[in-house]
């Protein structure tokens, strides 16, 4: 897929992930059929996951649960949601439930692990959106306070390039040519991220415990501040040139778009929250997946080492 149609997709799939889901019974569940195959990552933000045929990448569920009576070979990742294996259902890789319980039927098999946190809280969301302050849309505090994170995105905008500008174009690279590969590993690594700090709460010592939350903290906002950075750029950069037909603006006035376009999505009650969550998500993946723009191993033995 080339860069053109894969940010043409990306702009399409945030107004698509940004609608109000419906309630669960007038929203009908992605179905992958009897006899079907799917070859790429299966998807579904707001409603179910069937997957009656083979998929031979992983599926996700963003709240919304996955029901597998077929074969996936990789993971499967629901937040807020089940996971519901029937006994014909064969895992090739991992299952990660959190915020939902795992059920998994006599006969049903997983070649990897099958975790669940049924009780951990839906605030996984303030992770990659924001603190909720538990007023209405409209109030003068909430409007002020996006008001205030805008300026501090626009500020934050304007360090990394001047710093970093060279890495941060390489992930939002990443971004226009693999939008939605960027999507499912962000929702993959936050799924990491949350499984992880569960672990050190349950096991580790209360003297280990904070500072390796702090660490996994640290880490997930960093992931998150740069990749919606590189997010502000691909959108700006795509929609100056197929929308607006300019020509391709300077990196740090596309930025200054994309801040501008998602900015004013973030002042129109649920469809801000999703429109943002989407592109945390990506922008999460793409940085995971360039390692900060470098395009280099995460884990790499030297020469003497291998």
């Amino acid at each position: 897929m080339t860069s053109r149609h894969s940010i043409a997709f990306f702009a399409a799939f945030l107004l698509i992930a940004a609608a109000p889901a419906p309630p669960a019974s007038s929203d009908p569940a992605l179905r992958l059929e009897a006899g079907s195959v799917a070859r790429r990552q299966l998807v579904a933000v707001g409603r179910d996951l069937v997957v009656e045929g083979k998929a031979l990448a992983d599926v996700a569920a963003l709240q919304g649960s996955v029901v597998v009576s077929g074969s996936v070979a990789g993971d499967v990742v629901v937040l807020s949601g089940d996971a519901r294996l029937a006994p014909t259902a064969r895992i090739g890789g991992d299952v990660f439930v959190v915020g939902g319980t795992l059920h998994a039927a006599p006969g049903a098999r997983i070649e990897g692990r099958g975790v669940s946190y049924p009780t951990a809280s839906s605030a996984w969301l303030t992770l990659i959106e924001g603190p909720s302050l538990g007023l209405p849309a409209h109030s003068p505090l909430v409007l002020g306070a996006k008001l205030a994170l805008l300026a501090a995105w626009a500020g934050l905008l304007m360090l990394l390039f001047a710093t970093a500008g060279r890495q941060l174009l390489g992930t939002a690279a990443s971004v226009r040519r693999e939008p939605f590969r960027g999507f499912f590993v962000g929702l993959t690594g936050v799924v990491a991220l949350l499984v992880t700090a569960l672990f050190f709460s349950a096991f580790a010592g209360a003297v280990l415990a904070l500072p390796l939350l702090v660490l996994v903290v640290l880490l997930a906002l960093l992931l998150k501040l740069w990749g919606m950075v590189a997010v502000f750029c691909a959108l700006g950069d795509w929609t100056a040139r197929r929308l607006f037909r300019r020509p391709r603006p300077r990196p740090i006035n596309a930025a200054t778009l994309g801040l501008l376009l998602l900015g004013a999505l973030k002042f129109v009650p649920l469809v801000g929250v999703w429109t943002w969550t989407a592109a945390s998500l990506i922008g999460v993946g793409a940085t995971l997946a360039t390692k900060f723009g470098r395009y280099e191993p995460w884990f790499a033995l030297s020469a003497a080492e291998g």
